[in-house]
C-alpha cells in the first residue's frame, strides 16, 4: 500500500532541504556544518543531509538514503559523516522520526560558561524537559555516536554537545526543529539575564510538574 501523500519519501526529502535552508538562515548551521536526517514513520531507512555540501543550496536529489547501521542504501554523494550518530538514535527511539544535528552559538556559549539550559518559560517546560550534556567527543566517531546512543536510550528531545552542537529529536521534523530552535531562544534568555546581573527567575516546582502532568508522555 502506498504511504500517505503526507509521508511520502519525495514529500520527507523536501522537508529535509526546507529545514536545512531555514536553520542555515536562522544561524544554527553552517554552509558545510550540521546535518539533518528523517525517515518514514516506523521505517528501517532514512535520508540524511550530504558532507561538504553547502546547506542552504541542497537540493532533495542531493541526500542520501541509509539503513539503520549507516550503509548507503540510495544515493551517490558521501553522507554526513554524523550519519552513525542519527542511526543510532532512530535505533533506540522508535518513536523519533527526525534527528537535526546543529551548531547553537548561544547554547554552546551558555554550557561553555557552566551555565545550564534552565526551563524558565512554559516552551521550554514542555517541549525540552531536562536536557542530556555530554562532555565533548571527537565528530564523527564511534565515541560519539555511542554516547549519544546511551543517552538518547533517556528519553530526552535535546542532547547537547560540549564544543560542539546540539542534537535534536522529534517526532517529526517540525518537532526536531522547533526543539533546536527553542534551546537557542531559551538560552539567549540565560544570557542575558545574567548579562544584566540576574539570574532569570524560575517556573515554580509545582508548575513544572503540572507542565510534566500535561504534556510529556
Amino acid at each position: 500500500m502506498k504511504a500517505p501523500e503526507l509521508y511520502s519519501e519525495e514529500k520527507l526529502k523536501e522537508e529535509i532541504v526546507k529545514t536545512s535552508r531555514v536553520l542555515y538562515e536562522k544561524g544554527l548551521i553552517t554552509a558545510i556544518g550540521g546535518n539533518i536526517s528523517a525517515r518514514i514513520p516506523g521505517g528501517k531507512e532514512f535520508w540524511i543531509t550530504p558532507s561538504q555540501l553547502c546547506k542552504s543550496e541542497l537540493k532533495t536529489e542531493d541526500l542520501v538514503k541509509l539503513d539503520l547501521e549507516g550503509n548507503l542504501v540510495e544515493g551517490v554523494l558521501k553522507p554526513s559523516v554524523e550519519k552513525l550518530m542519527h542511526a543510532c538514535v532512530y535505533r533506540v527511539r522508535p518513536e523519533a522520526n527526525a534527528v537535526i544535528h546543529a551548531h547553537n552559538p548561544l547554547t554552546l556559549a551558555l554550557v561553555s560558561a557552566g551555565l545550564s539550559l534552565e526551563p524558565v518559560t512554559g516552551e521550554a517546560c514542555i517541549l525540552l524537559g531536562k536536557p542530556e550534556v555530554l562532555p565533548f567527543l571527537f565528530p564523527g566517531t564511534d565515541k560519539l555516536a555511542n554516547a549519544v546512543e546511551e543517552a538518547a536510550k533517556r528519553g530526552p528531545k535535546l542532547i547537547i554537545l560540549e564544543n560542539h552542537g546540539v542534537v535534536g529529536i522529534g517526532y517529526d521534523l517540525l518537532e526536531a526543529r522547533a526543539v533546536v530552535e527553542l534551546a537557542e531562544d531559551v538560552s539567549k534568555i540565560i544570557i542575558f539575564s545574567n548579562l544584566l546581573g540576574r539570574k532569570p527567575k524560575p517556573i515554580p516546582e509545582e508548575n513544572i510538574e503540572l507542565f510534566k502532568k500535561l504534556f510529556w508522555k
